[in-house]
């Protein structure tokens, strides 16, 4: 496994090539999200299920097995995580067609609150970064970066269900729960990571709660 350091300039050197797609990823999901709380609908959920598969497929392609495959070491691990974005890629493009998952927040209660509130906190990642030292282009941005588009990608599952794609929601909790422990923050000091940890916890939660409801 690679350090820190080379952790970081890997993220420096991707962050720098693929500017200003961090803007416009950042931008659309901030929309769809304000869509999401004031008026949700099949428009918002078809459009969201777009914006995902775009961003996992970029992630898939563009990050890990284009500009920061390094990021995995010299293990095949960049082909692993490549895979498995382009996996939960697809499946959110399949349900363009089905018309599966209708994104919308609970009406009321914690989960709802909570599901604002952890939304909230994954838009913070790159404020978090600058709290943390980082600067442009070491900021980590949902849309184009794999932890912050995994937890918002959970969050906005857990609004869909119990009528949720589970194999989409199973690969990303394995990308959300394990590796900020384990590997994010103690190896490389990632600590806006655990925004994604908190929200792979909240979401395994829901699965469980919602695991035999009716689909």
């Amino acid at each position: 496994m690679i350090d820190a350091q080379q952790w970081w300039s890997i993220i420096e050197g991707y962050g720098a090539q693929i500017w200003p797609a961090q803007a416009v990823f950042y931008i659309a999901a901030i929309l769809l999200t304000g869509w999401l709380f004031i008026k949700p609908g099949k428009v918002q959920s078809w459009l969201t299920k777009l914006y995902l598969s775009i961003a996992f497929a970029w992630n898939g392609i563009v990050f890990f097995l284009t500009l920061a495959g390094d990021i995995t070491g010299e293990s095949y691990g960049n082909y692993f995580f490549g895979s498995l974005f382009i996996i939960v890629s697809a499946l959110f493009a399949l349900d363009l067609f089905r018309h599966k998952m209708q994104f919308s927040l609970p009406a009321n209660g914690w989960i709802r609150y909570t599901t604002i509130t952890l939304i909230t906190l994954v838009f913070c990642y790159p404020l978090f970064g600058i709290a943390l030292g980082h600067d442009f282009p070491r900021l980590i941005v949902p849309g184009t970066f794999p932890c912050p588009t995994t937890a918002l990608g959970l969050l906005f599952l857990t609004t869909a269900l119990p009528r949720v794609d589970k194999i989409a929601y199973i690969l990303l909790l394995l990308w959300a729960i394990p590796f900020p422990p384990f590997i994010q923050i103690p190896k490389y000091g990632v600590y806006e990571d655990a925004i994604m940890f908190l929200s792979g916890l909240y979401s395994l939660i829901l699965l469980l709660k919602y695991w035999r409801a009716p689909h």
